[in-house]
């Protein structure tokens, strides 16, 4: 049965920074392609990083490269978001998805590419 359980969230100062986790069973997370999403109140969801499992391989979205960073452990199952810098625009529900689609090396940053989600992780940036 594939779970996705995060955890980390919660309310941070705009500059402040967060590290999101996200447990994974077993047979979501070897050689999958597994990311974060987001979505704020009245918008879609959207990507924001995501990473091929068998090799770490990272793709960012634009709005969080250089201030986001996504991690994992293997051997302990889990999945990780660090953000910096942090900005009122960046609150919303984070998420984390597994078994996603591959496109050139990537793993895609479309919500709808992935087959299995977490029930989300509130994160509020005050400014």
């Amino acid at each position: 049965q594939v779970q996705l359980v995060e955890s980390g969230g919660g309310s941070v100062q705009a500059g402040g920074s967060l590290t999101l986790s996200c447990a994974a069973s077993v047979n979501t997370y070897d050689s999958n392609c597994m990311g974060w999403f987001r979505q704020a109140p009245g918008k879609e969801r959207e990507g924001v990083a995501t990473i091929y499992t068998g090799n770490g391989r990272t793709y960012y979205a634009d709005s969080v490269k250089g201030r986001g960073t996504i991690s994992q452990d293997n051997a302990k199952k889990m999945l990780y978001l660090h953000m910096n810098s942090m900005e009122p625009e960046d609150t919303a529900m984070y998420y984390c998805a597994a078994v996603g689609a591959r496109w050139g090396g990537d793993c895609s940053l479309s919500p709808g590419a992935y087959n299995y989600w977490g029930q989300g992780t509130q994160v509020t940036v005050s400014s």
